[in-house]
């Protein structure tokens, strides 16, 4: 059945591929990124979402570390702070927030965080303030999830682990060098990197009436890594 959608972060890599992949289901998505709206602006956010109407699933994709790299706990200001986890959890709980009221009249919603697999552990890239919030965000998914369950929203979390997905991720990739890849491929189990389609059909099933009985779940789609 055709819904509502709004998928944050959708302009490239994951977010875009999430977008796209509900279009092609049939679902009417929304697609919202920077600059259009500031989703760390709980103004900007509940206009936004005013101006569409009602949501039946929401994707929290937006977030990543804003341009930042590793830096020793000493030297984050809190500016630095502040802003990975404006785009990160404090996108989420506006977003979130927006989209519940009418979630609840339909007694139906569905909503999907994207997270890290540096939220599950560490950030690989050392950024302390990106793994807190993606950390964050799997508590928050599980506090909405026992909240709004009552209400016939399933709330679940993704967990993803490396994807070359944007030209951040490719800079990433190849700053490890052959040694360093090989290293990453070895750790995980498919032997593989990850692909936006794989985040994106791990999504399809959380918004899909199959999964209908789940909820408050964080699924690592890493192909085996953290088994490591």
């Amino acid at each position: 059945m055709k819904k509502v959608a709004v998928v944050t972060g959708a302009g490239h890599g994951i977010g875009k591929q999430i977008a796209d992949e509900l279009a092609e289901a049939g679902h009417l998505v929304h697609r919202v990124d920077l600059p259009e709206v500031d989703l760390s602006n709980s103004q900007a956010t509940n206009e936004f979402f005013a101006s569409i109407g009602p949501v039946d699933i929401l994707v929290n994709n937006a977030g990543g570390v804003v341009g930042q790299v590793h830096h020793p706990l000493e030297e984050i200001t809190d500016a630095m702070w502040a802003a990975i986890f404006g785009a990160n959890i404090m996108s989420t709980f506006h977003c979130t927030r927006a989209v519940v009221p009418s979630m609840k009249e339909k007694k139906w919603g569905r909503i999907v965080t994207i997270s890290s697999g540096a939220g599950r552990s560490v950030s690989l890239t050392g950024i302390q303030a990106y793994a807190t919030a993606k950390s964050a965000q799997i508590a928050f998914t599980r506090q909405m999830a026992f909240e709004l369950g009552q209400h016939g929203i399933t709330v679940n979390c993704i967990a993803p682990g490396f994807i070359l997905s944007n030209p951040s991720t490719q800079k990433q990739w190849e700053s490890y060098g052959s040694d360093g890849q090989k290293k990453i491929i070895d750790a995980i189990a498919t032997r593989r990197l990850g692909q936006p389609h794989d985040i994106a059909n791990a999504v399809k099933f959380f918004t899909s009436e199959d999964s209908s009985w789940v909820t408050g779940q964080c699924l690592s789609v890493d192909g085996g890594h953290s088994l490591f």
